[in-house]
């Protein structure tokens, strides 16, 4: 029996559909047919597939069913999956909180323990830095004293080796006066005469 050009195309067609989408070249060329029947039948064949995959049959209630029974299942299931990694993560999240706070209210005491051994530290090196200040006002108090001191003393000093100098300069003058004057109050002793020797012969 000879198959139309029709037939051949659809014939061609369902072949080559079975390992890849079919061409007009490659329908004409394995039917055997024109260009123009190849084009026009190929396109028939697409609609009548493209028709009869639209057609789909009711389901049946039962499946309809069942499907939702699996789907609530699936949902209910999924969503206590859900609640569950939820629970987890969020007494995860609760523990680093209070880990976290934790660390964070350490390190607020740490910072308020630095805090007042830097203000105590500041407080008593400035106290520190005032006595030594009043130590140091003293002592340069002191010391222009004794630089005065020494002044007053030198010029004392001064002051009286110039009039030991003097005295003993009046000293010496009035030794000297007293010298001469012994020497022309004190007699000379007397001589003896040459007729009193003789007769004490």
């Amino acid at each position: 029996m000879t198959l139309s050009v029709k037939d051949r195309v659809f014939a061609a067609a369902e072949q080559i559909s079975a390992e890849r989408r079919p061409t007009v070249s490659t329908v004409r060329a394995a039917a055997g047919v024109s260009n123009a029947d190849a084009t026009r039948y190929l396109k028939e064949w697409v609609e009548e597939k493209q028709a009869a995959g639209g057609q789909v049959a009711a389901t049946p209630p039962a499946i309809l069913e069942q499907a939702a029974r699996l789907a609530g299942a699936c949902w209910a299931e999924a969503s206590a999956a859900a609640n569950e990694r939820h629970s987890a993560a969020e007494a995860v999240w609760a523990t680093e909180k209070k880990e976290l706070n934790e660390e964070v209210a350490e390190l607020v005491a740490d910072l308020d323990k630095a805090t007042a051994d830097k203000d105590s530290a500041v407080a008593e090196l400035t106290a520190r830095i005032a006595d030594l200040e009043r130590q140091s006002a003293a002592t340069g108090e002191q010391l222009e004293q004794a630089r005065a001191a020494e002044r007053d003393a030198a010029a004392a000093a001064t002051a009286a080796g110039t009039r030991a100098a003097a005295a003993e300069a009046r000293a010496t003058a009035l030794q000297e006066a007293h010298d001469a004057l012994l020497q022309r109050i004190t007699p000379e002793a007397p001589r003896e005469m040459p007729d009193e020797r003789e007769s004490g012969a």
